[in-house]
């Protein structure tokens, strides 16, 4: 599993911070927003994922750099769920086979 197998990540009041897992030691920590009293976690596939004060982060596991961050606007600054896997993946996977069926069944009666 890499690295990652070592790390673990925290997430508190607005901040992930990742320390080895077997000495506690913190590799590194970054402040994402205000003091906010939660802040969740997911790491899947090598990708980190944060959510604090109603945003969401992707950070670089390795330096805690920011990669890409969504403000959600318009749902408040609620706590983040994450909710993923292969039962999540399979639906996503499902849903756009049919849309795309359908999209190329349109086409087909559009053409006749």
């Amino acid at each position: 599993m890499g690295r990652d197998s070592t790390v673990l990540f925290i997430g508190i009041a607005g901040s992930v911070l990742a320390l080895d897992r077997s000495t506690g030691t913190e590799l590194w920590r970054r402040r994402l927003k205000g003091t906010a009293s939660f802040t969740t976690v997911l790491l899947e596939d090598g990708m980190l994922f944060a959510g604090t004060g109603g945003e969401l982060y992707r950070l670089d596991p390795a330096t805690g750099e920011v990669l890409w961050h969504n403000r959600l606007k318009g749902l408040g600054m609620g706590l983040v769920a994450f909710a993923s896997g292969p039962s999540v993946a399979a639906a996503v996977a499902a849903q756009q086979a049919a849309e795309a069926a359908a999209a190329a069944a349109a086409t087909t009666a559009a053409a006749t």
